[in-house]
This record gives structure tokens, C-alpha cells and sequence, in this order.
């Protein structure tokens, strides 16, 4: 084998546009030890001020109208306690090995080129989020400001660009600073309308909502908890704060731990509470004021600081809130939507354009929805889609728990690396797929009448089977495509992480660390995992 050179320490190195850390916060790449110097609780709340959308109020509102309060609280339940779960690996993996989704999908049953699928899945969660909690902004801009609503939307769109171009730099300090504010304004209005009004509750629970169902329904349930689904794939926006987590030590296990679940699957503890309070604020609105549209956010907290404030101020107030929410949650909705973009264009071009690129693309799509009314047809879109987002991520945490852990049938430490992997792994495919398309052809109703609210659990069930059968059948032998890659030096230690040993790329002249790269006889020495992308 020929000589590769290996760079000692932790030396600075010049670094060229396309590989720029700062502005690129290694989109496509394993994240060093070296980038990693933040604590584990500041990586955990920059990722907690990533949930704090709006939306989910909006969820919560139109679920609890729809269904009544009993269904529509069960729904939510029923989906926190399956987003929790499925997210627990998936976190794991991620804070472990320093490695966002699409990484820890490639080796997780979908091969090199079958994540690319993925990767569009969860951009397209990206613009949807943006769309609606931009919406949501431009409400509260025109209920605030008289700012008409087609401007609101460009405001929104705009106004977290020069935010979301640094990373997680900037974002970091953004969400620490922000969360204290967010909570007050949240939880306050809503803790003094219950104080005031005690018998609230009480009418909150026997509500029956428009279709008037008297106690528990079984397919009222999972029609609500097809919708809170959706949100299954927001533990792809927290695994892009959490691989950013310092690394595992017998020292700082269990605030490590802490921070990995409470960042990771917690983050569904507090929506599951925002949804929740949405149904509430929802049914207020709905006795204070009919006609007005009681699933809107901004009407909802408007209408809860107005029992403790004058009017000017309780406007204002909720204004701000909305303001601060659409901003923290879209910075991460933009920043998250460019990773994935720019993994699956990458992979299927072989050109690397730049993150930034994808942040103007994402935005321009989302911008788009936005002008289109999109939420208008919350329920209808967000129930379509997390048919597929149930499918992706059930599968990949059911690898992981099981087909790895479990049957041991592929290996535990992850690889993303091309030469490493096959292009499709039929593992995951075929689970995906049929989880999928069984689910969907349910939701539109080719299943028959009795089994279209039925999709999400279709989703859930078909997925977690198919996968370690697939394994099975396939004796894990489309994991790995080679095992030795033509270094002596493992890519983690006898404790699981990450070797930090700096290696020169011969291809762009810059040094990375071992686990993201690997020899190339192509280049006669070693090449890191982005310019193998390229070659």
C-alpha cells in the first residue's frame, strides 16, 4: 500500500471556500472532535430551541375542533409515546458518532444511493415547517401591524437568512438567548387563563367537537395522531444540533445522557404539551369568539393576554411571541433543509455547490407554499406526509434496536463512506417502500373505508416487521460492500469513539479525522469522505 500521511495534533489548516466550517458546519461529513467544543448542555438547548414552532398548536386546535378534546388528547399521546421511542436510537447514534441523519441512514439499511430518497423526504419536511410557521408569522404580522399577508410571508422568508448562513455558530447563540423569553411568553398567558377561569377545564374535556363523538373512537384517534405523525421527523432537525455533542466519557455519562434524551426524543414532551395547550386555546377561542379562526396561534395567545392585559399590550406580546417562535424554529427548518438538499444534489451530481446554495432554495420553495395559502390545508398535507415519515424513521430505528443490536446482523458503528457501502441496500428499501406505499394507498382510501385512518399505524407496523425480516432473508450482506479501508489505524476506539488522529486528503488538500477518511488507490493515498462523493 502506499504511504498516507497522517497529521499530528490539532493543527490549523488553511481552509478553502468549499470546505469553510463555518458557513458549511461539515454538511456532508462525520463532525470532528476538533469543531465539537461545545458542552453538552449548550448543544442541548440550542437543539430544544429548535421545537419552538407554532405549530403545533395549530395541530392541536384543528385536531381537538375536528375530534373533541378526549380523541384529539389520546391522539397526541399515542403519537409522543411512538416519536419518543423511534427517536431514542436515532438520537443515540447521532450524539455518539458525530453524524446527522442521511449519514446514519446510508449504513441503516438504505445503502449510498437509497438515502437519497430520504434526504428529499426530510428537505421537503424542511419547507413544509418553514411554509407553515412562516404563515403563521405573517398572521401575526397583519393582525399586529396591518402588514398584508403576501408581504409577511417575504418578511419571514427573509428575516432568517443571515442567521441560518453561520450554523451552528450563530444558531447556538440565537436559541440560548431566545429560549427564556419563549417560555414566559408561552406558558404565562396560558397558566393565568386556567387560574381565572377553573371551570375552563372542566367544558375543555367534555368538549365533543364538530363531529360530536361522545367519548373515545378508536379511528378519530389515529386520523388526530396521523397528523401529530408528521412531526416524526423533527428528530432529524435535533440529530443536526445533537451530532455536534462533545464526546462520551466514564466523566460526563450522565449529563451526556441527559442532554442526548432530553434534546433527542424528549424534544416530543414538550410539543405533545404545546398541542395540548393548542386544543385548549383553540376551544377558548372558539366559546369567546365565533367566527373567528381559532387554529391560528396568533388569535389563540391574543386572546389568553388579553384576560391578564390591556389590549394594546396583550397584542403586542403575542406578536412577539410569534415573531421569536417563527424565527427560532426556522432558522433550524432552513439550516436543516440546506444539509439535506445539499446531500442528496451531492451524491446524484457528484458536484458540491455549497450549503448556502440550498438555504436560498429551501426558502424560495417554502416562500412559495406560503403565497399558495398552504394552511389552509394543514391537516390534509400534514397527514398525507407522515405516511412517509413514519415509514423512514421506524425503519432506520428498527435497524438499529434490532438488526444491529438485536439479530446482530449488520455491523454497530456506522459507515457512510461510498466505497464502503453497496448503492442500495434492499433492507431498508423494501421495508420503506412497503411501509409506504401500503400506508398511503390506506390514507387515500384504496384499502377500503374501514382501514383510511388506519395509515399511520400501517406505516408504523409494516416497517418495524419488514425490516428484520428483510435482514433476514438478506443475511445482512448489503451493509458493507468491504470492511478494511486500506488504513491500519481504526476509526474508533475500544470504548466506541470517534479517533481524532488528523489525515491529509490528497484530493483537496486539507486534513480531517479518521473516521471520515479512507485510501484511495484511484489517488494513490488517502482521500477524505466528501471528495470520494465527488470522484
Amino acid at each position: 500500500m502506499s504511504e498516507y500521511s497522517v497529521v499530528e495534533g490539532q493543527q490549523t489548516v488553511k481552509k478553502s471556500p468549499s470546505v469553510n466550517e463555518t458557513l458549511e458546519d461539515y454538511t456532508l461529513r462525520y463532525a470532528p472532535y476538533s469543531f465539537r467544543r461545545w458542552g453538552a448542555a449548550t448543544v442541548a438547548i440550542t437543539a430544544l430551541g429548535g421545537i419552538a414552532y407554532l405549530a403545533d398548536f395549530s395541530i392541536g386546535a384543528s385536531i381537538g375542533m375536528t375530534y373533541g378534546t378526549t380523541n384529539a388528547l389520546l391522539a397526541i399521546l399515542f403519537a409522543a409515546i411512538i416519536i419518543f421511542l423511534t427517536g431514542i436510537p436515532l438520537a443515540y447514534y447521532a450524539a455518539r458518532y458525530n453524524i446527522d441523519l442521511d449519514l446514519i441512514t446510508r449504513g441503516a439499511g438504505f445503502g449510498y444511493y437509497g438515502s437519497v430518497i430520504t434526504s428529499i423526504i426530510f428537505a421537503s419536511f424542511t419547507f413544509i415547517f418553514f411554509a407553515l410557521e412562516g404563515s403563521i408569522m405573517a398572521q401575526g404580522l397583519q393582525l399586529g401591524l396591518h402588514i398584508p399577508l403576501w408581504l409577511g410571508y417575504l418578511v419571514s422568508t427573509l428575516m432568517v437568512i443571515p442567521l441560518v448562513i453561520y450554523g451552528m455558530k450563530a444558531l447556538s447563540h440565537l436559541q440560548i438567548w431566545t429560549t427564556p423569553i419563549w417560555l414566559v411568553l408561552m406558558i404565562g398567558p396560558v397558566l393565568y387563563l386556567v387560574w381565572q377561569q377553573p371551570t375552563l377545564t372542566d367544558q375543555f374535556f367534555s368538549f365533543q367537537g364538530k363531529n360530536g363523538t361522545t367519548g373515545a373512537d378508536l379511528a378519530s384517534v389515529m386520523l388526530g395522531a396521523g397528523i401529530c405523525l408528521s412531526l416524526i421527523m423533527q428528530i432529524g432537525e435535533q440529530i443536526d444540533y445533537l451530532r455536534f455533542m462533545p464526546a462520551k466519557t466514564r466523566e460526563n455519562s450522565r449529563s451526556w445522557w441527559f442532554a442526548v434524551i432530553s434534546a433527542g426524543p424528549g424534544w416530543v414532551i414538550l410539543g405533545a404539551l404545546k398541542q395540548a395547550i393548542g386544543a385548549f386555546l383553540g376551544f377558548y377561542l372558539l366559546t369567546l369568539t365565533p367566527g373567528i379562526n381559532s387554529t391560528e396561534p396568533v388569535q389563540q395567545f391574543n386572546a389568553a393576554f388579553h384576560q391578564m392585559l390591556p389590549g394594546g399590550v396583550a397584542l403586542t406580546l403575542a406578536v412577539i411571541l410569534v415573531v421569536i417562535s417563527q424565527i427560532k424554529i426556522n432558522v433550524t427548518n432552513a439550516y436543516s433543509g440546506s444539509l439535506s438538499w445539499t446531500s442528496a444534489y451531492t451524491r446524484v451530481r457528484r458536484h458540491y455547490p455549497g450549503r448556502i446554495v440550498f438555504v436560498l432554495i429551501n426558502l424560495a420553495i417554502a416562500l412559495a407554499l406560503m403565497e399558495g395559502n398552504m394552511f389552509s390545508v394543514l391537516g390534509n398535507i400534514l397527514g398525507f406526509y407522515s405516511n412517509f415519515a413514519i415509514a423512514w424513521v421506524t425503519v432506520v430505528a428498527i435497524d438499529i434496536a434490532v438488526n444491529k443490536y438485536l439479530l446482530k446482523l449488520s455491523p454497530k458503528l456506522p459507515e457512510y463512506r461510498k466505497a464502503m457501502l453497496y448503492n442500495v441496500n434492499p433492507v431498508g428499501m423494501v421495508a420503506f417502500l412497503a411501509a409506504a406505499g401500503l400506508s398511503i394507498a390506506a390514507f387515500f382510501g384504496l384499502l377500503g373505508p374501514f382501514l383510511m385512518p388506519y395509515s399511520p399505524l400501517i406505516a408504523l407496523v409494516v416497517a418495524a416487521v419488514v425490516t428484520p425480516i428483510m435482514g433476514l432473508l438478506t443475511g445482512g450482506k448489503y451493509y458493507l460492500k468491504q470492511t478494511d479501508d486500506g488504513i491500519d489505524e481504526t476509526r474508533y476506539d475500544t470504548h466506541g469513539a470517534p479517533v481524532s488522529t488528523l489525515y491529509h486528503c490528497v484530493a483537496c488538500q486539507q486534513s480531517y479525522e479518521r473516521p471520515d477518511v479512507m485510501f484511495s488507490t484511484h489517488h494513490n493515498g488517502v482521500i477524505c469522505s466528501l471528495c470520494k462523493t465527488l470522484h
